[in-house]
C-alpha cells in the first residue's frame, strides 16, 4: 500500500484543500491482489487506491464516460508485423496508467484511512483517478 501512496504522491496526483462548500466527497478503498508466477509461487501483493465512483451522477458529478484504449485489430496488427520481422516481443505492465488525463471537473476524495492530512482537508484531484466514472471501460 505504502508503495501505491509514495506513487501517487510522486505524480502530484492531488492537492490537500478544504472541501468546497456544497461539494460532493467521494470515498476511497484499497484493491488487493496476489499476483502468482507461473509455477504458482506469490510473486508480489499488489494494492491499488480506487475512488468510489459508483456514487457519481453523470452531468452533475462528470460529463463524459470513456477511457482510451487500443483496438483488437491495432494489437494483432502490430503482432503480425513483429513476427513477420522476427522481432523478440516483451511484456510491458503500466503502472499508474491513469495518470495521464488531467480532470476537466473538481473531483473531492475523501483521503484514505490512516493517511495523514490537515483537519477538514480532502484530496482534490488533478488525475483521472480508478473507478471513477470518467475512468470505466479501463479494463482495471
Amino acid at each position: 500500500m505504502q508503495t501505491e501512496l509514495d506513487a501517487l504522491h510522486k505524480n502530484n496526483t492531488r492537492d490537500l484543500t478544504p472541501l468546497p462548500k456544497g461539494q460532493k466527497i467521494i470515498g476511497c478503498r484499497w484493491i488487493l491482489k496476489l499476483k502468482l508466477k507461473t509455477d504458482g509461487m506469490v510473486d508480489k501483493y499488489k494494492a491499488n487506491l480506487v475512488a468510489k465512483g459508483h456514487n457519481q451522477v453523470e452531468c452533475i458529478d462528470y460529463v463524459d464516460s470513456f477511457s482510451l484504449v487500443a483496438k483488437v485489430v491495432t494489437a494483432r496488427m502490430l503482432l503480425a508485423i513483429a513476427a513477420s520481422k522476427n522481432w523478440l516481443l516483451h511484456h510491458v505492465d503500466v503502472n499508474n496508467a491513469f495518470l495521464h488525463r488531467y480532470l476537466e471537473e473538481d473531483i473531492y476524495r475523501q483521503p484514505p484511512k490512516g493517511y495523514h492530512v490537515p483537519h477538514g482537508h480532502v484530496c482534490k484531484l488533478k488525475y483521472l483517478f480508478m473507478a471513477l466514472n470518467k475512468s470505466r471501460g479501463s479494463g482495471t
